[in-house]
């Protein structure tokens, strides 16, 4: 089954933790590609460079299939895994959650440092607004100029978002809209080509 819709975060948020003298600052981003999620990691490790963890997790893409989860030297599974799975409870994607510790001289424990990683994370998505955006499809349609009119009115009845637009003899226009009206927009585009429309989708 396709996936319509998906669950992320609308803007970036804080949390944090103390457990013992250690601070668990957390934060949590929207990010929609590992380049920016790159950078997200540089930027905070410059910031807070004399903290001993900066330790994250992320989830990518509306079917939830592309994550990761860092551990940065604590113990295996006892800070990436705790993170991860706060993104998971709330059926996000989409998202960055890094959190960095500041050692406070007494050692937590695994155990303590799941409890930690959790409840910072958890922390920061309690701070952050969770909006359910759409899977958009793209499609570039191409046609005579003589058919805009038809096009204008193909594209009017979707949620569409203009993208590039060319206009010559023979014009290109990007568009992107929800992956949910794409039987309705294969069927008006069909209708206009039985009708002798010259327009075509790629």
């Amino acid at each position: 089954m396709p996936v319509y819709s998906y669950l992320t975060l609308q803007t970036p948020a804080q949390g944090s933790y103390k457990e013992k003298g250690s601070k668990f600052l957390a934060f949590a981003y929207p990010v929609t590609s590992a380049g920016e999620i790159k950078e997200k990691l540089e930027a905070l490790r410059k910031e807070y460079f004399d903290a001993r963890h900066h330790c994250y997790a992320w989830m990518l893409g509306p079917d939830q299939k592309h994550f990761r989860a860092a551990d940065d030297g604590e113990p295996n599974h006892s800070a990436g895994d705790p993170i991860l799975g706060q993104i998971r409870a709330k059926g996000l994607t989409d998202v960055l959650i890094v959190v960095v510790r500041y050692f406070g001289g007494i050692k937590l424990g695994v155990g303590g440092l799941i409890t930690a990683y959790k409840a910072a994370a958890d922390d920061a998505l309690q701070h952050g607004t969770i909006i359910q955006k759409d899977v958009m499809e793209t499609v570039i349609l191409q046609y005579d100029y003589s058919a805009t009119p038809e096009v204008m009115r193909l594209i009017k009845d979707l949620t569409v978002q203009m993208g590039e637009q060319e206009f010559a003899d023979r014009c290109r226009m990007t568009i992107h809209f929800p992956l949910k009206q794409k039987e309705k927009f294969e069927e008006a585009l069909a209708l206009l080509q039985a009708l002798g429309t010259a327009v075509s989708a790629v």
